[in-house]
């Protein structure tokens, strides 16, 4: 009765159009939710841009992205939503979303552990939340693995991608991330986690530093692809 009263007065509303949620709708309407543009990579392996903005330059196993991005599109409504309007729900919201898919793949059985691309601290300390925290963590209740957010670790406060060209992305410095815990990872079959990917230069360099443990594999998955 309370939350039906509060809800007349304070309605949720939908991440992506804005508009309020019915009873039954959480965190997106149905209707948005039919509307946004799945890749299904992770059933059809066919044409995966993940792969392919890879190739090349960094050894993986399996890689996949849950939605594709373009500007002005309700994609980007809902990463803007999600990293500068305090709405970290979203993030597990669509973990779930991709991990109870990723939980019928057999190329995604085996996942040890989920490792997010990490925040600088201070970044960390201004947002409150690493915006793919809930999106790994939900992953990792789906394919019973394992979270571990203390092995990678960013070390320089780069400015945000999102007005940055193409070229300016590509640039990303080698030593924007270091790893420690190495024997925490070591054997293990990890699954890199992201929000975005575009020119695919921070896997690529969060790869390369993870590679320094022994006998590993990595898989990617992301929330969006642009």
């Amino acid at each position: 009765m309370f939350k039906a009263l509060f809800n007349l007065f304070f309605p949720e509303i939908c991440l992506a159009c804005l508009k309020p949620l019915l009873d039954n709708e959480f965190t997106i309407c149905t209707n948005c939710r039919h509307d946004l543009p799945v890749t299904n990579f992770h059933f059809n392996d066919t044409n995966n841009l993940v792969k392919k903005t890879l190739y090349g330059r960094a050894e993986i196993e399996q890689a996949t992205s849950l939605l594709y991005f373009e500007k002005k599109s309700i994609v980007q409504q809902l990463m803007h939503q999600l990293k500068y309007k305090n709405q970290p729900k979203l993030s597990a919201f669509l973990g779930n979303w991709l991990g109870l898919e990723l939980a019928k793949c057999k190329d995604y059985q085996n996942i040890d552990v989920i490792i997010p691309v990490p925040l600088h601290y201070k970044k960390l300390k201004k947002r409150g939340y690493n915006q793919v925290q809930g999106f790994g963590k939900s992953l990792a209740k789906h394919l019973n693995s394992n979270y571990i957010d203390n092995v990678l670790i960013k070390t320089t406060n780069t400015t945000s991608q999102v007005k940055k060209t193409r070229l300016e992305r590509w640039q990303v410095k080698k030593e924007l991330f270091t790893t420690q815990n190495l024997n925490l990872i070591k054997g293990k079959h990890i699954l890199l986690v992201d929000d975005i990917i575009t020119t695919g230069a921070t896997l690529e360099n969060c790869i390369l530093e993870l590679k320094k443990a022994e006998n590993i594999k990595i898989s990617i998955a992301v929330m969006a692809i642009a």
